[in-house]
This record gives C-alpha cells, sequence and structure tokens, in this order.
C-alpha cells in the first residue's frame, strides 16, 4: 500500500494534464442500459437490412457495440451505413446517461484537480454529445470544457489510436510527459503509449485489472480513492 500510494504520488505531482477516458473512469455509461442489449439492437438493425453477413459469428456475439461498429466500418468505410449506425449508436448512448452509475470518487477527484489548477480533457471512444450531456447533469462539465475528444464518423481515429490524446494535448499546448492518462481498457493502455502519456489503469475488478496487465499497463488501481487521497496529500 505504501509503494502505491508512493507511485501515486509521483504520478499526480508530475501531471499537469489530466487525460480522461469517459465510460469506466468517471461512470458506467450501461450500468443500468445494457451494451449488450444495444449491441444485440445493432445487429438486428442489420439484420434487417440483409446485412448481417458483414459481421462474423464472434463479432455478432459480443457485448460491446463498439466492436459491430468497428467490425461493418473495415468492410464499408466512410459509407451512409457506418454513419447511420454510428447516429444509431450515440442516440443508445444518450438514452442510456440517465441510467449511467458514477464511478466512486470521480467527482470530488475530478473537482479536486481542477480547483488546484490541473487541466482536464476527454479522450473516449464514446460520442461527445454523450459526455457532455453526463457532464453536464453532474455539474462537471465546466472542469472539462472545451477539452471533450471522441467519437465521429471517422472511425479509423477509435483508439487504440491516439489522436483523441494527441489533440487534446496539441489543444491545450502540453507535452506527453506533462500528462496523465486515466483509462480502463487495453485500448486506452495502447493509445496512451503510442501518444508518451503516462499511464493509469483503473480496473473495477480482477478481470479488467487482468486485460490491462496483458496490455502492458504497470499502474493499476481499483479505486479511485488513493489516487484522491495522493492529490489532496500534495495540496
Amino acid at each position: 500500500m505504501a509503494e502505491q500510494a508512493e507511485r501515486l504520488g509521483e504520478l499526480v505531482e508530475q501531471a499537469r494534464v489530466v487525460l480522461w477516458d469517459f465510460d469506466g473512469p468517471i461512470c458506467r455509461l450501461f450500468a443500468g442500459y445494457s451494451a449488450k442489449r444495444v449491441a444485440s439492437d445493432l445487429v438486428e438493425w442489420l439484420e434487417v437490412r440483409g446485412l448481417r453477413g458483414l459481421l462474423t459469428e464472434d463479432e455478432q456475439g459480443l457485448e460491446d457495440p463498439h466492436v459491430v461498429l468497428r467490425a461493418v466500418d473495415r468492410r464499408h468505410p466512410d459509407s451512409d451505413l457506418v454513419a447511420e449506425l454510428e447516429e444509431r449508436l450515440t442516440n443508445e448512448e444518450l438514452r442510456a446517461v440517465s441510467s449511467a452509475l458514477p464511478t466512486a470518487f470521480a467527482d470530488p477527484l475530478i473537482r479536486t484537480w481542477k480547483a488546484v489548477g490541473a487541466r482536464l480533457a476527454i479522450a473516449t471512444n464514446n460520442s461527445p454529445e454523450t459526455v457532455r450531456t453526463y457532464l453536464a447533469g453532474r455539474d462537471l462539465l465546466e472542469c472539462f470544457r472545451p477539452h471533450i475528444y471522441g467519437r465521429s464518423r471517422d472511425l479509423q481515429y477509435l483508439k487504440p489510436h491516439p489522436h483523441y490524446l494527441n489533440r487534446a494535448l496539441t489543444a491545450i499546448g502540453a507535452a506527453p510527459g506533462d500528462a496523465l492518462f486515466i483509462g480502463d481498457t487495453p485500448t486506452d493502455c495502447q493509445a496512451a503509449r503510442q501518444a508518451g502519456v503516462p499511464f493509469l489503469g483503473y480496473a473495477r475488478n480482477e478481470h479488467k485489472a487482468e486485460l490491462l496487465q496483458v496490455a502492458g499497463a504497470k499502474d493499476i488501481v481499483g479505486s479511485l480513492l488513493p489516487l484522491l487521497e495522493a492529490l489532496r496529500a500534495q495540496n
């Protein structure tokens, strides 16, 4: 515990800019609105149009709607089909906001970091509109505005591509080494590595922690409380 606290203190001390993934570290977007159901609905929408064959059996069975979106984009990049599918996913995300579950200690951590002068940004594969809607409902939008970077119809830039992280750093005017990226997936870890940004993995269970470890994450927490305590200890 003492070793982790020391390491978190080092990460906090060097982080002039804090980049956040959205779904996971800030909230569980689909806590009350099943991501599996959203993915299934997207597959069904394709099937009605005779396009289910665009997906492999594995892709059809996964619970992540982003898998469906990526798969269709790989086979029909920049198409009207992809644009319509992305719009449907955005609408589903917006419906999920009302039942999203805030991640424990995320709100006070965000407010404290902002209060002590850190610059904050969002780098997410979710829709920016979804992020803004959620943050506004938690009175957190001003902590991040205008630095919210997320999914557009140009899906080549979804993480693990570092595009969203690079956009945030460029807009803020910060070097990668002066930032910290908090994420909860292997693609977050990979994007941080490509951008040259230190990474802190948030894993709400052992399975997610194992996935992050396999992806190469060195610093992983199961709760944001130790990070909040490390921040408060320095201010």
